[in-house]
């Protein structure tokens, strides 16, 4: 896609949007509703004619083409399978439709749903079926017709969190099999993570970053990221000390200053942002060693979270951080508990300089 645009009377809902897109990769991309992330995905379908731009598949402009010109299909977060039809019939479909062979329907249709592992089901209507069941006769529909492009439009929105996290692993593995290229919609950080190759965070019609979900996390790029993809404390200060290879920010959230291992463009003196994730703060009984990155205070919340404890910390200064501690590390000693004084401690590695 080059250049996408798309506005609706007085509204821009995608703005100049350029991304180039593997083939046979998953790619997510990740936003908050009204982001434009939906409405990129039906141009891509030929649902919404862009306002400008081009839109390229495997060599080929396809932006003026209908859709059902494209060798694109779309899985719908609704699945929207026909109530009356078996699973049978609901595969079937788009291929009757296109008046192919009724051998080579059944061919394709049985080698759909084998894929899928649902071929005992094939005569069952479609309320007669979980939702995971469910969205896997719809990717069968969506697959059966071998499209160059597969896009998903929040797929995993109508399961349950268990079946969910079951259901991302599998997706991955036939999309895999099948080798089709694959764009995918969500607002769930944790689904783009865990099934995305790469990935492209969107905000106000725009991709403020992309990139594997490593760098994507580990790199935020400005406030936004960081704070959208997963969880992570932020202080604001001032750079004291500027080198090649560190700098030192103090921060009025702080007593003590903010060491970082990494140099940076903004010049001595200028206002910037530390992003520091909650899995890279330790929580301490005593004070650690050292003159940076440490920070007293006293525990305000603490949340048992199975393998994990999420404790919110409140400095002097009245800034909450949050830190996640691996719940076997408290085992070995006594834990912290509400209202008591504990120290936070982090590496100069663990923390990212942000200018916006």
């Amino acid at each position: 896609m080059d250049g996408l645009v798309k506005t609706f009377d007085d509204t821009v809902a995608v703005r100049g949007v350029s991304l180039d897109v593997r083939r046979h990769e998953l790619f997510a991309l990740l936003g908050s509703s009204g982001s434009g992330k939906s409405t990129l995905l039906r141009m891509l379908a030929g649902f919404e004619e862009p306002s400008s731009g081009r839109i390229w598949l495997d060599g080929e402009d396809i932006t003026a083409l209908p859709p059902y010109r494209r060798p694109v299909n779309m899985m719908f977060q609704s699945y929207a399978l026909f109530p009356h039809m078996s699973v049978e019939a609901n595969i079937a479909f788009g291929l009757r439709q296109e008046g192919v062979a009724r051998r080579e329907i059944r061919e394709r249709v049985m080698e759909a749903l084998a894929l899928v592992q649902m071929a005992d089901y094939a005569r069952r209507r479609p309320h007669q079926l979980s939702g995971g069941q469910q969205q896997r006769v719809a990717l069968a529909r969506s697959l059966v017709k071998r499209p160059k492009l597969l896009l998903l439009d929040e797929p995993m929105s109508a399961l349950d969190k268990q079946i969910r996290q079951k259901t991302q692993i599998e997706l991955v593995r036939i999309l895999e099999q099948v080798g089709v290229t694959c764009i995918m919609v969500t607002h769930d950080q944790e689904e783009a993570m865990t099934m995305a190759g790469r990935l492209a965070v969107m905000s106000d019609g725009r991709i403020v970053q992309h990139g594997t979900p490593y760098e994507v996390y580990a790199v935020p790029n400005s406030r936004f990221v960081a704070g959208f993809l997963g969880t992570t404390n932020l202080f604001t200060g001032v750079i004291t000390v500027d080198e090649a290879d560190h700098v030192r920010i103090e921060s009025p959230a702080l007593a003590r200053p903010l060491h970082v291992n990494h140099g940076v463009s903004e010049a001595l003196g200028m206002q910037v942002h530390v992003s520091i994730r909650p899995e890279d703060i330790e929580v301490l009984r005593t004070p650690p060693e050292g003159e940076v990155n440490w920070a007293q205070g006293v525990v305000s919340h603490v949340a048992w979270l199975g393998g994990t404890a999420s404790y919110q910390v409140r400095l002097a200064s009245g800034q909450a951080v949050i830190a996640s501690v691996p719940a076997r590390s408290l085992a070995h000693a006594e834990a912290p508990g509400m209202q008591d004084e504990v120290f936070l401690s982090w590496s100069s590695d663990a923390a990212t300089v942000l200018s916006s």
